[in-house]
């Protein structure tokens, strides 16, 4: 411990300094959660495949996971980032919605798409719902998010331009994302009411991910 003189001339020791966030916030750390998601039973009746990279949807006690690419979703509420002039697959609307009835904003919001229901894997079967919490894992990055929005039946792996801002990837729709290493763990039968409180996807994330990695 350094210490600091007072204003008498007199040392004094000087206050600690705060240790990293997951000490001050109580929050689960990337490796917490990804040694917790390092090993599971197959899940998906078979393999999802995009980009070149094998996805393999599994499951666990209080949570279903996978790892994979993280493409850019812009769909929803018209924005700066996200409009047909930045994105040339943009869609106006997402499967699910804002308190007000609208379609829920890719570029403030942190949100993950799930795929449709498909024979390899219904996501509703599993205890997934609109506005279910994620933890969204990229390095040493955890991000919590909802479940925001529903994509083709065979594509996994995809979240909003928020949530791959706030993770230190790339947002851009057009040439953004990550080709492999994003860990998505979905919390089963949990939801965000509003949709789009992040606050409390945030609050509620980290409690569940406290759960999952202690195995509750």
């Amino acid at each position: 411990m350094t210490r600091t003189p007072d204003k008498g001339g007199t040392a004094r020791p000087s206050p600690p300094r705060p240790g990293p966030a997951r000490d001050r916030e109580g929050a689960v750390g990337a490796a917490d959660l990804l040694a917790k998601a390092s090993a599971c039973e197959q899940l998906s009746n078979g393999k999802y495949r995009k980009d070149e990279a094998t996805s393999v949807k599994c499951g666990a006690k209080g949570a279903v996971f996978w790892k994979a690419d993280l493409d850019i979703d812009c769909d929803g509420q018209v924005t700066a980032a996200c409009d047909p002039a930045t994105d040339p697959a943009f869609h106006g609307d997402t499967a699910f919605h804002a308190s007000d009835g609208r379609p829920l904003n890719a570029e403030k919001l942190p949100y993950v798409v799930v795929p449709a229901p498909s024979g390899v894997w219904d996501y509703a079967k599993s205890g997934v719902k609109g506005g279910g919490v994620v933890a969204v894992v990229h390095g040493e990055k955890v991000e919590y998010a909802v479940v925001g929005d529903v994509g083709p039946e065979r594509i996994i792996g995809e979240a909003s331009y928020a949530t791959a801002k706030s993770l230190g990837i790339d947002p851009d729709p057009g040439s953004g994302g990550a080709p492999s290493g994003v860990t998505y763990i979905l919390f089963k039968d949990s939801r965000v009411s509003p949709i789009e409180d992040h606050e409390a996807a945030v609050r509620t994330g980290r409690a569940l991910a406290e759960e999952f990695v202690r195995g509750d």
